[in-house]
């Protein structure tokens, strides 16, 4: 999977690579040119008293060293551009996956480990392919020519390269080989960790509540402490590592020294060749532990890479029709026949057999005990599920067949927890339509009350909103979540329990308003309270997931007993 997220991403920057390749190149080169110079100078200058030849040779050898280091910083700094690019277009592909996703998929993954996925693992695969677009090259370039040219310059000594590069690579292949699961084991108690911060962060007032901050708090801690105990092994291994790595070189430099020197007084080496050599021998293990370092590398992005493939690969359940319908027969109308639905791994039915149908312009009002299905119900209008058994069609068309986006541009769905973005009051309305006016947002907040509120503001709709709108009220909340779907101008608004957060008079003006200023557009009210509800054209009770009345008010007050229960209960008379 690694190398295939690889070769998709970074093709998109060949060209960059290529001057990698050739700057790298270049500088490898110098790098293998600079001890030959080195000893040219000790050998043919300084042994023979030459100054001229120190001067010409050094300056050369300057020149080549400014070479090697420009070409160095230029290959780095295009690796860092084609490693930076492909990162930032990784995280676009998961954003998008993400963003096509059924809800399904969301609680599959979980949102803590998709945040992880598209942020640390992406930053993996990130530094590996920019480490590895220059030590890929220079690592066996450098071990390979630092052999060659160490051997070149003393075939009697070269037994000691046989001897200590197979060495690093054995040390190199058991100390890797331990870290792969570790790698694996961390990625997994990071996503844990992420995911207690996240329910921690979304539901700290529970936790207040519920005094409920030192259990939290231990629940972290384990999580954090068991993150640390892999972390531990891994720092262990690297730590192990490098110093021997370091004991293996420096008794090969120490080795070198000590036969070197036998045949320096031999008069059979120079003092220059040997010089030369034992700089060769440094750069062939800079070669070999540059190799190693990516090797450890590789299997941590190899995870990281795995994890966002899945992602990635990951079929959405809901599956968009490629030729969808765009223009519905029958705009506004909504009917669903013989409805069930199940949720993944469940072993029933949370709705089994529901029916019924909203014409365009007509207000239809769900109702039910706590746990009968509503919001589920309501969620198969806009296809955030796809229906088990039976059909849901929207605009005369089954939503299975028509274009996803189409379908959605056809309804405004206020949720039963209405969520706010980071911005101003005029963003978050225009959340639902970009090009929509300043009078178009007032009248859209003149419908859901909310005038009166947002030009107390500082700012009027310029004023600034937090993160999930956290410096707003419930109530106030919920009147910009009404006010951004009219704006959105759907043909079918959807209220999933959108005014249980107001007061009964707030609630009595805004439906006035949305019955008087949208008369056009089919409205479906999920509600908890009778009062809202009363005057809908027709009520479907639900109970333990099943319909068992449909009809006005009136109606099912003779009709229906679940529903004359409800009213009892609320009103405190005999219905």
């Amino acid at each position: 999977m690694l190398g295939k997220i690889l070769l998709r991403y970074l093709s998109r920057y060949r060209w960059l690579l290529l001057a990698v390749l050739v700057f790298q190149l270049a500088s490898v080169a110098a790098t293998l040119y600079l001890p030959r110079l080195n000893a040219d100078i000790i050998d043919k200058g300084v042994a023979r008293g030459d100054t001229a030849y120190i001067w010409s040779t050094g300056l050369f050898m300057l020149a080549v060293s400014l070479g090697q280091i420009i070409a160095s910083v230029t290959a780095t700094y295009f690796a860092a551009r084609a490693a930076m690019g492909a990162g930032r277009d990784i995280r676009a592909d998961v954003f998008g996956k993400v963003s096509g996703f059924s809800e399904r998929e969301v609680s599959q993954f979980g949102a803590g480990s998709l945040i992880t996925r598209n942020t640390n693992d992406v930053q993996q695969v990130q530094m590996l392919a920019m480490m590895g677009a220059t030590m890929l090259v220079t690592a066996p370039l450098l071990a390979i020519g630092g052999i060659i040219f160490a051997v070149q310059t003393n075939v009697g000594l070269s037994w000691l390269i046989a001897v200590s590069v197979p060495l690093l690579l054995i040390l190199a292949a058991v100390v890797i080989g331990r870290m792969v699961p570790l790698f694996r084991s961390y990625q997994g108690k990071l996503d844990n960790v992420n995911r207690i911060m996240r329910e921690q962060l979304t539901g700290v007032r529970v936790v207040r509540a519920f005094v409920r901050e030192r259990i939290e708090e231990e629940r972290f801690r384990g999580a954090n402490t068991d993150i640390m105990v892999v972390g531990r092994k891994v720092g262990s291994l690297f730590v192990l590592l490098f110093p021997l790595f370091m004991l293996i070189l420096n008794v090969t430099v120490v080795s070198v020294i000590w036969f070197g020197g036998i045949e320096v007084n031999n008069g059979t080496v120079q003092v220059g060749t040997l010089f030369a050599f034992m700089q060769y021998i440094g750069q062939i293990m800079g070669g070999v532990i540059m190799a190693s370092f990516m090797a450890m590398m590789i299997p941590r992005a190899a995870v990281s890479a795995e994890r966002i493939g899945e992602v990635l690969d990951s079929e959405s359940t809901l599956v968009r029709p490629e030729n969808g319908v765009t223009e519905f027969p029958a705009p506004g109308a909504v009917a669903l026949d013989d409805v069930e639905f199940t949720y993944p791994g469940a072993d029933s039915p949370v709705l089994t057999g529901i029916s019924f149908a909203a014409q365009p312009g007509e207000t239809v009002a769900i109702v039910g005990s706590t746990g009968s299905g509503k919001t589920t119900l309501v969620s198969l209008i806009p296809r955030l599920f796809d229906v088990s058994g039976g059909a849901v069609h929207v605009g005369g068309t089954d939503v299975r067949e028509a274009d996803v986006e189409s379908l959605w541009d056809s309804i405004g769905l206020v949720p039963q927890r209405p969520f706010l973005f980071t911005g101003t009051v005029a963003s978050n309305l225009r959340y639902g339509r970009e090009e929509a006016t300043d009078e178009e947002l007032w009248h859209a907040l003149d419908i859901a009350q909310g005038r009166d509120f947002v030009e107390e503001m500082p700012d009027g709709l310029e004023s600034r909103i937090a993160q999930g709108g956290t410096n707003v009220s419930g109530g106030q909340r919920q009147r910009l979540a009404i006010a951004r779907a009219i704006v959105h101008q759907p043909q079918i608004l959807v209220f999933d329990d959108s005014f249980s957060a107001l007061d009964l008079t707030t609630d009595a003006r805004l439906r006035q308003a949305l019955w008087r200023e949208l008369p056009h557009v089919t409205k479906i009210v999920v509600a908890q309270r009778i009062s809202t509800i009363t005057d809908a054209d027709r009520i479907v009770v639900l109970d333990g997931g099943t319909m068992v009345g449909v009809g006005t008010h009136e109606e099912l007050l003779e009709t229906s007993d679940t529903y004359r229960e409800i009213v009892e209960s609320q009103l405190g008379v005999d219905a």
